[in-house]
């Protein structure tokens, strides 16, 4: 048992606290890892404001990168001192989804208020997303750490855990781009910036940036976005195909906003489809004319963590970085201290945040 630093969230919708929390040791299959870097995702802040229910007090914080500082029993091929990416991804590896090649979507439960977290008076504290990364250390499954380079910058590594993985995945595995294509990428912020990296890296023939805001939209540029379209303009989706020159294949949803699913459809041409990625606060629900995608062959599939494979998918994604190909360095838009996170949570509900980054131990 040791005493860590983490940012504890006591009530939904109150800025988070700093405080002691005791971390027990890793058990059979698990790893400690000592943080230097998390990145705050939307998701985290859906969580701090009571969009995802869950337990209090929680500690959440699951895009991740640090050193593996411990190892429990029946861990192999991990050691102390390993750098590695910590991520939200906890696989049994032995269910039919686990089994079939798709850990994101894995079927066994997991109860974050039994995690190893507790309270320095021995009370249950919600490890969220089976992370609790917005903290000095963590103790994780081993399923969800992969390897990566020493000298990789861990601020840029973090960013590979989740916002990344999420984007480039939903394009090049959920999507199934072709070579070709043509997309359309609803949300230019840190998950939608990635969808246009993954359909450029996939070769889409032009990739269309959909957002409310003009800033937003030179960003999306710079990712390789050829055309942009402002969402507040009446029927954008006419104004995406006119630069398209028909219906996208593909429309890339990234933002949880239901009227960005209301409209995605209409963004589509025949036997086009829709990857669903970015998500609504819980109970928020949207609307489609199924007779519509049904007679044009249109198509919805849901997208969970890019669809990633962590061991087949992070190695070539970390190449690509090292070759310039995909930027994680330029998606970062401030460093903060773990004391500083409630102003970081701040700056990133501004909107004027790509990603927003927890340095620690460094």
């Amino acid at each position: 048992m040791q005493r860590i630093k983490a940012a504890v969230c006591r009530a939904f919708g109150e800025p988070l606290t700093i405080e002691e929390v005791i971390l027990r040791a890793p058990h059979m299959g698990e790893v400690e890892v000592a943080i230097d870097a998390v990145a705050i995702c939307h998701s985290d802040i859906s969580y701090v404001e009571g969009g995802f229910g869950g337990g209090l007090p929680a500690v959440y914080g699951h895009e991740a990168a640090g050193r593996v500082t411990a190892v429990g029993p029946g861990v192999p091929g991990v050691k102390e001192g390993d750098h590695v990416l910590v991520t939200l991804i906890r696989a049994c590896g032995s269910c039919p989804n686990c089994a079939t090649g798709r850990p994101t979507i894995c079927q066994t439960p997991y109860d974050g208020m039994k995690g190893p977290i507790t309270t320095t008076d021995g009370g249950p504290v919600f490890q969220a997303l089976a992370c609790g990364a917005f903290a000095e250390k963590v103790v994780v499954d081993q399923s969800q750490i992969v390897a990566i380079p020493e000298d990789m910058p861990k601020d840029a590594a973090s960013l590979l855990s989740c916002g990344v993985i999420t984007g480039v995945g939903a394009a090049v595995n959920a999507a199934k781009l072709r070579a070709g294509e043509d997309v359309v990428v609803i949300g230019a912020g840190g998950v939608g910036l990635n969808a246009i990296q993954g359909a450029r890296i996939a070769g889409a023939r032009r990739i269309v940036a959909v957002d409310m805001t003009p800033e937003k939209l030179e960003a999306a540029k710079e990712f390789g976005a050829t055309g942009s379209v402002l969402a507040t303009e009446g029927k954008p989706w006419n104004a995406a195909k006119k630069v398209l020159g028909r219906g996208a294949d593909v429309v890339l949803v990234t933002v949880g906003a239901t009227a960005a699913y209301d409209a995605a459809p209409r963004y589509l041409g025949f036997g086009g489809r829709v990857v669903m990625v970015g998500m609504p606060h819980a109970g928020a629900t949207a609307s489609y004319e199924p007779l519509i995608l049904a007679n044009v062959g249109q198509g919805l599939v849901g997208s969970k963590m890019g669809d990633v494979v962590l061991r087949r998918d992070i190695p070539w994604m970390v190449d690509l970085y090292r070759q310039g190909r995909l930027k994680l360095d330029e998606l970062i838009s401030g460093r903060w201290s773990l004391e500083q996170i409630n102003e970081a949570i701040a700056d990133t509900k501004s909107g004027a945040a790509r990603r927003n980054v927890i340095v620690l131990n460094g």
